[in-house]
């Protein structure tokens, strides 16, 4: 029997407002991961906060903030063997300018701030972002 891990996702405002939720849902689904829980959310300041805290105190995170709240965001929890890797894998590096092509940023995005997507990157922040996003899974 394999290990299920979570992971939260969310598809950023660029994806929303790009239309292109539908194309990125449609490739964690084509990877064999499941929906676990899904919503769209518009989030505000607090909220990003919470989620980007360790980041709050970086010179750059008020433009990260702003873009952030900008725009409705698709907020989702997958599930999966090993998904936190495997999605962060398909995402593709967080510069989007220099991911590989057939990740999800190296085909749809070229911004380093606008770039689609985010995951959990560990299964601490895994847990700590679910809980934030949605507190019934916790």
């Amino acid at each position: 029997m394999t290990d299920l891990q979570r992971t939260l996702v969310l598809l950023k405002p660029d994806a929303v407002r790009r239309g292109l939720a539908g194309a990125v849902l449609a490739r964690y689904e084509a990877k064999g991961l499941a929906i676990v829980a899904m919503d769209l959310r518009h989030a505000d300041a607090a909220m990003a906060d919470r989620h980007y805290a360790d980041h709050v105190e970086q010179p750059w995170y008020p433009g990260l903030r702003d873009f952030f709240t900008s725009g409705p965001l698709v907020a989702l929890v997958l599930e999966g063997p090993t998904v936190i890797e495997v999605v962060r894998q398909m995402n593709g590096a967080t510069n989007s300018a220099v991911a590989t092509p057939g990740t999800i940023r190296g085909d749809y995005s070229v911004s380093n701030r606008e770039n689609l997507v985010h995951a959990s990157d560990s299964e601490e922040s895994a847990a700590r972002e679910i809980a934030l996003w949605f507190p019934n899974l916790a």
